[in-house]
């Protein structure tokens, strides 16, 4: 049996466990089965607390999407990673800092329970989203639509729409996750500029389908407004599960701030 926490940053939900004594080892076919909405818990990413064998790193930050893939990064799970292991006492420390699969991030608890994440630096090199592509541009065309290809530790993709309420948001993502210039698939994101402060966004995560909030993908989705000319540094970010509040300079790193929420504890037999 394990012991497991359920928590949702803006919608996204999470399984989060504590590995910290490091003697639970999941499978993909675990992962699947857990994720099943009727038959299992029900999640769009499983986040597991590690140690972490560096100095000065507080923890090891694990993310599994439903499909059982490993991913890099989750701005939506830093925030419920960051309350999990102050709330179970496995630190003391705030800000909390961090290593995922990707980078290392730090997490400020707010005296609200929000919690901001710095994201880090966004990273335009095709080579580091990756991308099939001879050198950086401002947008690209994959599969006849023009977007942003940003990564935030993770791959995303950006579309510029007009009302994200008027789209196939699954259609037009598994046609560009199909592309070969894209070879670890990305996260497709629908953004609605309102305002030089304000967007409207969806997000198509690779692995688990649209999900009511991406906190890299709302990062990824600002820093290409931004750098496009269409927003301020700082902007409120509505997706479909609530607001996030994403800051960012042009050649600087990337904040995002949100809620962190719990939701109940339990335990399940692997």
């Amino acid at each position: 049996m394990i012991q497991f926490t359920k928590m949702h940053g803006l919608g996204n939900d999470f399984m989060v466990v504590d590995n910290t004594n490091g003697d639970i080892n999941f499978n993909i076919e675990q992962i699947v089965a857990l994720s099943d909405r009727h038959f299992g818990v029900g999640f769009d990413q499983l986040l597991v607390v590690e140690k972490s064998s560096t100095t000065g790193i507080d923890f090891r930050y694990l993310i599994y999407n439903a499909d059982g893939s490993e991913v890099e990064q989750c701005g939506n799970g830093a925030r419920c990673f960051a309350r999990f292991v102050r709330e179970k006492r496995l630190t003391l420390s705030n800000p909390i800092t961090v290593e995922t699969h990707s980078s290392v991030i730090t997490l400020q608890i707010n005296a609200d329970n929000t919690v901001r994440v710095d994201m880090g630096k966004p990273r335009f090199e095709p080579s580091s989203i990756p991308l099939i592509a001879e050198h950086v541009q401002s947008t690209y065309q994959i599969e006849n639509f023009d977007m942003g290809v940003i990564s935030m530790g993770n791959p995303h993709c950006v579309l510029t729409v007009n009302d994200i309420s008027n789209i196939e948001i699954n259609d037009i993502s598994m046609q560009i996750q199909a592309s070969d210039l894209l070879p670890n698939q990305a996260n497709i994101g629908f953004m609605q500029v309102l305002n030089r402060g304000e967007i409207n966004l969806r997000v198509y995560e690779r692995g688990a389908a649209e999900t009511l909030a991406c906190g890299s993908g709302a990062c990824a989705a600002v820093v290409h407004g931004v750098e496009q000319g269409l927003l301020d540094s700082l902007v409120t970010v509505h997706l479909t599960g609530g607001d996030a509040l994403i800051e960012y300079q042009p050649g600087g790193v990337v904040f995002l701030s949100g809620p962190a929420e719990f939701v109940f504890e339990a335990q399940i037999e692997l």
